[in-house]
């Protein structure tokens, strides 16, 4: 097929989640992603016969319609309580335990798998990224790159980054919808994932945050998240100073090398680690975004961007901007093409229907 009701650039959450919304509620929809993996910064790296989330840390819901979704995930066995404490560097380089505890939730087999339960029954484009949307006849025209074929669509949902939205939006007539996407500005990230040697004794804590170290923002015993790890697997995210700093830099393998050494210094038993891998997160966190949950372009045809960035910064805004971003496509398109297999809300609980 290269014509659907509705096309979705972007498979992270609020992109998954506004696909299986329309697609529960009887679009036609398919979902487009540059990447080969699903979920975005619900990120799984594989490695030496075991795994580390290198993007999003764990998952601590706050609205009720994230607890009832991250609910389902926990009966379905994709998510279990990782820990309810989460330790802190202080300037002096010293841990100290939180005064207050709430749980933090993480998949034994990776965050991955919340990107691969979302994308349950949808058409799937990966590994095809899409270099312009055109209007042309009152549908959507998708360029794919490196490829002659195009899609079209009745409407379209944007859910990646507003910087990397901008670039295939450009040819759109409403130019104050794109100076709002050139608005939301973004911090940075570095992770390592280091496969380190047994260590001798238990280690007495998951994850620290270090919000006073020059350099370190996050550093995690990643493999207390799985059920039987054969050996130690360490994250360490660096702040987004540390990131801006270093985001160009062609060789990345001694930033990360760096950032493990810095952990070292407050974790004097940490060793070098056995395997050493980098990953570059140029749009991590957004720090200045819009306050709405969506963004709809005053075009002819219905087209509307999601994502964190929307209203929020965290994978529960992602969540929640793709709900509301389906809501408001449902509700434009509704006029145009009334049918039978339309008449149930798509902000109906998809997720308890998906075997």
């Amino acid at each position: 097929m290269t014509h659907f009701e509705i096309a979705v650039v972007g498979a992270g959450m609020a992109g998954l989640t506004c696909a299986q919304q329309l697609h529960q509620a009887g679009y036609s929809v398919v979902v487009v992603e540059k990447s080969r993996g699903l979920g975005g910064r619900l990120a799984t790296r594989r490695l030496q016969g075991t795994h580390a989330d290198h993007g999003v840390c764990y998952l601590k819901p706050k609205d009720d319609r994230f607890q009832s979704f991250t609910q389902t995930l926990i009966d379905r066995s994709i998510l279990q309580i990782w820990t309810d404490t989460i330790h802190e560097l202080d300037p002096d380089g010293h841990l100290h335990k939180p005064a207050h505890r709430s749980p933090r939730y993480a998949s034994p087999t990776g965050f991955s798998a919340i990107g691969k339960f979302l994308a349950t029954g949808l058409t799937l484009l990966q590994n095809q990224r899409v270099e312009t949307i055109q209007g042309v006849d009152r549908h959507w025209q998708l360029q794919i790159e490196n490829t002659p074929a195009s899609l079209t669509a009745e409407a379209v949902i944007v859910a990646i980054p507003a910087p990397q939205a901008v670039t295939i939006l450009e040819s759109i007539p409403d130019r104050s919808f794109l100076d709002q996407l050139r608005s939301v500005q973004y911090s940075a990230c570095i992770t390592a994932i280091a496969v380190c040697l047994p260590l001798p004794d238990a280690i007495p804590w998951q994850a620290i945050a270090c919000p006073h170290d020059a350099d370190l923002g996050w550093v995690a015993v990643d493999s207390t998240k799985q059920i039987s790890a054969m050996q130690p697997v360490f994250v360490v995210q660096s702040n987004a100073a540390f990131a801006d700093r270093h985001l160009e830099t062609t060789d990345l393998h001694p930033i990360g090398q760096h950032l493990f050494s810095r952990a070292a210094q407050f974790l004097p038993w940490l060793t070098p680690p056995d395997l050493l891998q980098v990953h570059r997160w140029r749009y991590a966190f957004p720090t200045q975004h819009p306050k709405e949950k969506y963004l709809t372009a005053d075009t002819e045809s219905p087209l509307i961007c999601a994502g964190d960035w929307c209203g929020g910064d965290r994978v529960e805004s992602a969540f929640l901007s793709g709900l509301a971003a389906a809501e408001q496509m449902h509700l434009k398109l509704q006029p145009r093409s009334p049918s039978e297999n339309r008449q149930r809300s798509s902000t109906q609980e998809f997720w308890h229907t998906i075997q």
